[in-house]
């Protein structure tokens, strides 16, 4: 399990590649669909990929990446990518940032130099981070991936290894959202003594159903319609959830073969779950959302990272004890208002040793991408109080 320093470049053939595949696009038409009803627009794909392809700067994304030091490690015999960030400060915290689908770890970019290095981005020294930020497995550049049955229980137990085994920490924190709130809810439930906090941008409880286990009449004078709106953006999740779970290498001949067809499946994703008024760059950037979609295209990543959800579904037994609070280390929840899964603050108190709850004054799924400032303020708040 020794680490080796990666450079991640994508290589002057690979871009002439991508761009030439762009070229060559065989557009299938598109009518009666401005608002996006029957899925991804033409007419914004075609402006979208038109900038991909001749005004994206690979060069400049290549060194983004770069600037920061890259690691890869084999544990048991699954290979992880990942950043670790020495922090800048007295007593710097070990700090694990795990991200989602269609997330990739490059989702953290603009909390990274907050977080490691506060006092140069208008902070306190004191609250600052060691940053260990993997890829999941399967999902860029955590690869190849060769084994089956990597799910959420498997990469928790891994990330332990990680942080401690590989890099010799103590205990540590961990935040997520997506497949990585996932992770951190396993972590704070499995793994409390190794933690000092879990923070969540996702309310992930293990025992609760989001469609039976809770009602309308469970959430308080301050959550009127949280379940309402959980109905209606769970419902647009379930496409890619149907093809995830059931037969995703069927769908990844497609994607792995078409940057078009790539870039339609996860930039619609993109879209429906992110906070903004019809314009997804309003929300996240152009140059960020295709940063992502280029680690997907050149990390070959697209195929493994869809069965993720396969693995789990198949494997979906996470809980390990039977003492309540099941998220026994502190727990932190940061709710996002056009985020997917709203839980009542009353229900996350019984599931979680809850120590912060904060409702957020805008920000959607992608919360590290989308509103990285309240993100950070609230990671270094509530961590303050576990040093």
């Amino acid at each position: 399990m020794e680490p080796e320093r990666m450079h991640i470049e994508f290589g002057a053939d690979a871009v002439a590649d991508l761009r030439d595949r762009l070229s060559r696009t065989r557009w299938p038409g598109d009518f009666g669909n401005d608002d996006w009803r029957y899925g991804a627009n033409q007419d914004w794909m075609q402006e979208t990929l038109a900038y991909w392809r001749d005004g994206f700067d690979f060069a400049g994304l290549e060194a983004a990446l770069n600037r920061w030091e890259h690691y890869r490690v084999v544990i048991d015999d699954v290979p992880i990518h990942y950043l670790h960030i020495r922090g800048k400060g007295p007593d710097p915290m070990p700090l694990v940032l795990t991200h989602g689908w269609p997330w990739t770890f490059w989702d953290f970019q603009h909390v990274l130099g907050p977080l490691s290095d506060p006092a140069a981005h208008g902070g306190d020294p004191a609250d600052a981070f060691d940053l260990i930020v993997p890829a999941l497995p399967g999902y860029p550049y955590s690869g190849p991936l060769t084994d089956t049955g990597i799910n959420v229980r498997e990469t928790a137990a891994r990330w332990v290894r990680l942080v401690q085994d590989v890099l010799g920490y103590g205990r540590f924190g961990v935040h997520g959202g997506d497949w990585g709130a996932s992770v951190t809810a396993q972590l704070a439930h499995e793994y409390a003594d190794r933690l000092v906090g879990a923070h969540l941008s996702l309310p992930v409880l293990l025992s609760i159903s989001y469609y039976s286990g809770l009602s309308a009449d469970m959430y308080g004078p301050d959550e009127e319609g949280w379940f309402e709106k959980m109905q209606r953006r769970m419902a647009t999740a379930n496409a890619h959830v149907a093809v995830h779970t059931t037969d995703p290498q069927t769908l990844a001949y497609a994607l792995n073969d078409s940057p078009a067809g790539l870039a339609a499946w996860i930039l619609e994703r993109r879209r429906l779950w992110s906070d903004h008024d019809g314009d997804v760059f309003d929300a996240i950037s152009r140059d960020d959302l295709l940063a992502g979609l280029s680690l997907y295209w050149f990390g070959g990543a697209i195929g493994t990272s869809m069965r993720y959800y396969w693995e789990q579904w198949k494997n979906p037994v996470r809980i390990m004890h039977d003492r309540m609070p099941e998220l026994e280390a502190p727990t932190a929840i940061a709710v996002f208002p056009n985020d997917l899964i709203f839980v009542p603050r009353a229900v996350a108190e019984r599931h979680a040793n809850l120590h912060r709850w904060t409702v957020m004054p805008r920000g959607g799924h992608f919360a590290a991408a989308e509103e990285p400032d309240l993100l950070v303020d609230d990671l270094r708040a509530f961590f303050r109080d576990l040093r």
